[in-house]
C-alpha cells in the first residue's frame, strides 16, 4: 500500500502502488546488499555492469549513452571498476581510437552474487503471497515489463536506447 494516509485518486492508483513497491524493493535490496561482498559497488557502478553485461565490447561512449552521462564521467567510472577488477579494457580490433568493455571473471561473479541477494530478499516476500495473488503479480509484471521496454526502446530505434532496454531486463 501507499504511504499512509495517502489516496490516490482512481486514475493515479497503478502508478502509486508502482511507486509505493519499487521503494519497498529498494529497501529489501539494500538490506540483503549489505551482507554481500558486492556492496563495495555504487549504483552507477552496478549500472555499468549490467550494461557492459549486456554488450560485452561496448565502448566508452555507448556506455556514456547507455547511463545518461557524460564522457568524462564514464571514463573515471570505468578507471574506478578497472583498478577493482571488475571490468577489463582492451583495444577496438576496428579502430585503433576506440577501447572495448567486458567484464572481467570478478565482475561477472560480483553480478552473479547480487542477483542471488536480490532473488533471497524477493524470494521471502513472494513465499508469503496467496497463489493466486502471486500469479495475478507475476501477469501484471509481465504486461509492466512489455509496456515499460516499448516506452525505452521505440520501433527502430537502436544504440542506447537498446541498451537501456537491456539494462531493464537485467536489473
Amino acid at each position: 500500500m501507499p504511504h499512509r494516509g495517502f489516496r490516490p485518486r482512481r486514475s493515479e492508483q497503478p502508478s502509486a502502488y508502482a511507486v509505493a513497491a519499487s521503494e519497498l524493493l529498494e529497501v529489501l535490496w539494500g538490506r540483503g546488499q549489505e551482507s554481500a561482498a558486492s556492496r563495495a559497488v555504487s549504483p552507477s557502478q552496478l549500472r555499468a555492469l549490467l550494461v557492459i553485461e549486456k554488450h560485452e565490447g561496448a565502448n566508452l561512449r555507448a556506455l556514456g549513452e547507455a547511463l545518461g552521462s557524460r564522457a568524462p564521467s564514464v571514463s573515471r567510472l570505468c578507471d574506478r571498476m578497472e583498478a577493482m577488477g571488475l571490468v577489463l579494457r582492451a583495444p577496438s580490433p576496428t579502430s585503433r581510437r576506440e577501447v572495448e568493455l567486458r567484464l572481467s571473471l570478478r565482475g561477472r561473479a560480483l553480478l552473479e552474487e547480487y542477483r542471488a541477494v536480490r532473488a533471497a530478499e524477493l524470494n521471502a516476500v513472494l513465499e508469503g503471497m496467496a497463489p493466486a495473488d502471486l500469479a495475478a503479480l507475476t501477469d501484471g509484471l509481465a504486461a509492466f515489463h512489455a509496456a515499460a521496454s516499448e516506452r525505452l526502446s521505440p520501433q527502430g530505434e537502436t544504440g542506447a536506447a537498446s541498451l537501456r532496454n537491456d539494462v531493464a531486463d537485467s536489473a
